[in-house]
């Protein structure tokens, strides 16, 4: 696990500047021998198939009750997808909704006027959802409507006209509505993810930078490469990604168009090329990079390559973030001895600690309103997914396993995707931000690492 090995990493690091004797060859390989670790299996399937399983855990016991009606269609042809299904899936992934049973169903409405409130009344239900879809697969309509069941006002309506084939891009945006209707919180069911995968086959290992769906689905291949890839990053505009790639045969950090598949590598400097992350405007990076002998803080402006030097300090300081207000950078430091977490002003270097509950606390990421930090905490000896409030100090442990890593906040702040591991088998799993709902996201097929959450794509 990461969080392991980072901390053998930091002490790795620590004793090669100390000692002074130790060359950047050295560094790459014990950072190379790093990336290669923390990296695990994933064989990928055809792109139309579910790669991450959905299995809720633990739920609210409050979670609201829905039924999603089976949507009726009119026209040359039916799509092949199930778009009340697939609603319904990303609903009970949210771990906010419980939705009925299709079969439990006393009838099936496709509009508001057909909904008969007594057959939903008797079954414990507080909103239905309705549709229908119209045209053909290629040209088509989508109307649903959203009724309360108590008071029987149609909460939101709304109706769509769609070109092409991507059934499953409309229903998860059917699944967004829903979600902001009753919650208030825009959905992220619209969103993807990015993650880490290894395959092992006859001629070798080969590491794979994958994209996909939030719920699993719509697996592309972005970047494959029989060297270590790491630390992908999603740029504010949900088209470009940066990540850190060895093909090249040192690490090197590449910015892409997940959509035309163009790259340019942005640094290649001697040693360290790490852990990059994008400004909320998109114009700068951050990053991690020892090209003077220690790993440090620096900034590059992508346009321009100018590149800034935040942090001077003899600690190794790693895994920056941006914050939300685009002044702030956090980060993790062993200046206090132990890692924990740091801020720095861009502008007047002013630094701050933020972290002091426990010896270990890193993978720091603020949440969108900058309120809250979420980071892996280490309690007796187990790396756990906690938050900090940060105007109140209180840290809260949200997660039960117990080697965690690699937290990524969703776009609305309400769920937290983070890697675990499961005796040998390494797999994602999601944790609301109140620690009440759990969803592991086992793949079907291997091991995944490294996930990150994709900004707001509509």
């Amino acid at each position: 696990m990461s969080s392991v090995l980072a901390q053998s990493q930091r002490r790795a690091l620590c004793l090669s500047h100390r000692q002074g004797s130790k060359t950047n060859k050295n560094m790459l390989s014990i950072f190379k021998y790093v990336a290669a670790s923390l990296l695990v299996m994933l064989s990928m399937g055809a792109q139309a198939e579910q790669l991450l399983s959905i299995e809720i855990t633990a739920n609210e016991a409050s979670a609201v009750p829905i039924a999603v009606v089976p949507f009726a269609y009119k026209g040359s042809g039916s799509p092949k997808e199930d778009i009340a299904g697939i609603v319904q899936a990303d609903l009970a992934r949210s771990g906010v909704f419980n939705p009925l049973d299709r079969n439990r169903m006393l009838s099936r409405p496709s509009q508001p006027s057909d909904i008969v409130l007594r057959d939903w009344r008797v079954l414990d239900t507080d909103y239905v959802v309705v549709g229908q879809v119209a045209g053909s697969p290629q040209q088509a309509q989508i109307d649903f409507a959203l009724v309360e069941v108590q008071t029987g006002k149609t909460v939101r309506t709304k109706s769509s006209r769609f070109s092409g084939s991507d059934w499953r891009s409309l229903a998860h945006a059917v699944s967004d509505n829903i979600y902001e209707a009753i919650t208030g919180f825009k959905g992220v069911f619209s969103t993807e993810v990015l993650y880490i995968s290894q395959v092992q086959n006859q001629s070798g290992r080969m590491y794979e930078l994958q994209k996909a769906d939030a719920d699993g689905y719509g697996a592309q291949t972005i970047l494959r490469s029989r060297e270590p890839i790491m630390s992908p990053a999603w740029a504010p505009d949900g088209k470009h990604i940066a990540y850190v790639s060895y093909e090249s045969s040192r690490p090197a950090i590449y910015v892409q168009n997940v959509l035309t598949g163009s790259k340019r590598q942005v640094t290649r400097y001697r040693g360290i090329n790490g852990a990059p992350d994008w400004s909320p405007d998109g114009r700068y990076l951050t990053m991690t990079l020892s090209k003077d002998g220690n790993p440090e803080i620096y900034v590059l402006e992508l346009q321009t390559g100018r590149l800034t030097r935040l942090t001077r300090h003899f600690a190794i300081d790693t895994e920056p973030r941006w914050a939300p207000n685009g002044k702030d950078i956090i980060f993790t430091s062993d200046r206090g001895g132990n890692p924990q977490i740091y801020q720095i002003n861009v502008a007047s270097k002013q630094l701050k600690r933020l972290t002091y509950e426990g010896d270990y606390n890193a993978r720091g990421m603020l949440t969108a309103d900058g309120q809250h930090l979420v980071m892996v905490h280490k309690v007796n000896g187990s790396f756990h997914v906690a938050v900090q409030d940060l105007k109140y100090g209180e840290v809260r442990i949200l997660t039960k396993t117990r080697l965690d890593e690699s937290p990524t906040v969703a776009p609305n702040s309400q769920q937290i995707m983070f890697a675990t591991q499961e005796g040998n088998r390494g797999l994602l799993s999601i944790v609301s931000m109140d620690g009440r709902t759990r969803i592991r996201l086992p793949s079907r097929v291997g091991e995944v690492r490294e996930p990150s959450w994709s900004p707001f794509l509509r």
